[in-house]
């Protein structure tokens, strides 16, 4: 059951050698999402063998063109490529006409449907959902309209103890209803607690994806024990009134996030092109936060399934 962070970009506004601008692929039980799409972002897809037209959602944190000026491209290629399902946008006011234009000028007739979806970079709202994840906005603090994507595993269906099965003629409707998590009611007359007999598999798992941002300590409530936190980190600490003024963070500042909020592992990204040694990042989000690990290009990160019992 696949849970899969690949990293397409790693690199802030300013072209460096080796880097890309951002953009992740999460993989959820092979079912294909976009987050963010700088420049570049269908080249490394191809790279990394990542059909574009596996996608079925693309989220994109704010209008700055280093998140967003490799949607057009993609869209022309999903296009000449002969997508047929729609592809759901989901973005803050002002990213549906940018895309309507390249359509209008480069994509008459266009072969899918886009179904473009607003969202508020002002709260923490559910905007998409379906059988096993949900995923959540992350209000940030930049320049501009931004906001992050917490996404989410449904609760699993409850697993029935082997020796339950075994003391008890269950029907298939009771069967259901245990997985569900729900009591049944026996034959006989009592009542069967559903924690006497079940018990849950695993623990969902979570990504959270923090773009663009100044330090919010708002951010670490919101991803409160999130398996994986993506913060970006575009400065190093000597350099946090130039955050502050550009509305970015430093390593250090996502590592007060990530211990805040308890995450299990932290990944840095988005780094300015000024620096010439990431591990500098590591060491210094290490120091607040052991289990710090750097962002690159072609990176793989498996949230694995840790069992609750």
């Amino acid at each position: 059951m696949t849970f899969r962070v690949t990293i397409l970009g790693s690199g802030s506004a300013m072209p460096a050698p080796g880097k890309y601008n951002s953009a992740h692929i999460l993989n959820v039980y092979e079912q294909f999402y976009l987050i963010d799409c700088g420049e570049g972002t269908q080249i490394q897809m191809r790279k990394y063998g990542i059909n574009p037209l596996k996608l079925r959602a693309i989220f994109i944190s704010h209008q700055h063109g280093d998140h967003v000026f490799g949607l057009p491209g993609l869209i022309s290629t999903m296009n000449f490529l002969k997508r047929g399902t729609p592809l759901y946008i989901f973005g803050i006011k002002g990213l549906k006409e940018i895309i309507d234009f390249h359509i209008q000028h480069f994509e008459p007739g266009l072969n899918f449907e886009i179904i473009f979806k607003e969202i508020n970079a002002r709260s923490s709202d559910l905007i998409f959902e379906n059988k096993v994840m949900e995923v959540f906005t992350i209000p940030l603090r930049h320049k501009i309209p931004s906001c992050g994507f917490l996404f989410k595993e449904k609760q699993p269906l409850r697993n029935i103890k082997k020796e339950a099965v075994d003391n008890f003629n269950f029907t298939i409707p009771q069967l259901h209803s245990l997985k569900n998590g729900e009591n049944i009611i026996m034959e006989d007359g009592p009542v069967l607690n559903n924690k006497e007999v079940t018990y849950v598999p695993y623990s969902p798992r979570s990504y959270a994806y923090c773009s663009d941002t100044a330090y919010s300590p708002k951010v670490g409530e919101i991803v409160k024990n999130t398996d994986l936190l993506y913060h970006e980190s575009t400065y190093l600490e000597m350099d946090k009134k130039l955050a502050k003024l550009s509305g970015h963070s430093t390593a250090t500042q996502a590592a007060k996030i990530a211990l805040q909020a308890n995450a299990s592992e932290l990944l840095l990204g988005h780094f300015s092109s000024r620096y010439k040694d990431l591990s500098l990042f590591e060491n210094e989000a290490k120091e607040i936060f052991p289990n710090t690990v750097i962002a690159n290009e072609g990176d793989q990160f498996d949230i694995n399934i840790k069992n609750e019992d």
